[in-house]
């Protein structure tokens, strides 16, 4: 899989719906970014949390479509979490999501989100991933 099939694949889901741009994919990594705009913004005029966890999330999930061990049909959350430790209220936001661990019952997947122009991390991400195979 590659960053353009995840471009493809996201259309008319929430990821398309918010606008997100997948930049790179590899074995192991995803980069993705959003252009923030008032979509994206809580009440207060401050990013959302909401729009920071769904981009570390699908780019988690889209780095572990790509990494299935042989068999596996898919995949399910069992867990996420996110350490906010800034924030933004315009301008662009990159997530670099890597694999931590690819076990064959499971994956762990870290990601970072950063405001793009300063570099400045906003959040960290974790989430485990159970793997499915058909029955």
């Amino acid at each position: 899989m590659n960053a353009a099939t995840f471009q493809a694949e996201q259309a008319g889901s929430l990821p398309g719906l918010l606008g997100f741009e997948w930049v790179d994919a590899r074995p192991g990594f995803v980069r993705g970014r959003v252009t923030v705009s008032r979509q994206h913004l809580a009440p207060t005029g401050y990013l959302h949390a909401a729009t920071v966890v769904a981009l570390a999330d699908t780019a988690c999930g889209f780095g572990c479509l790509g990494a299935l061990p042989e068999g596996a049909s898919g995949f399910t959350t069992a867990e996420l979490k996110a350490n906010f430790i800034g924030t933004v209220r315009a301008g662009g936001v990159t997530c670099d999501a890597y694999l931590a661990h690819a076990g064959r019952s499971t994956q762990v997947w870290d990601a970072m989100v950063k405001e793009e122009r300063s570099g400045k991390t906003i959040a960290l991400f974790r989430c485990t991933q159970i793997i499915l195979y058909p029955r």
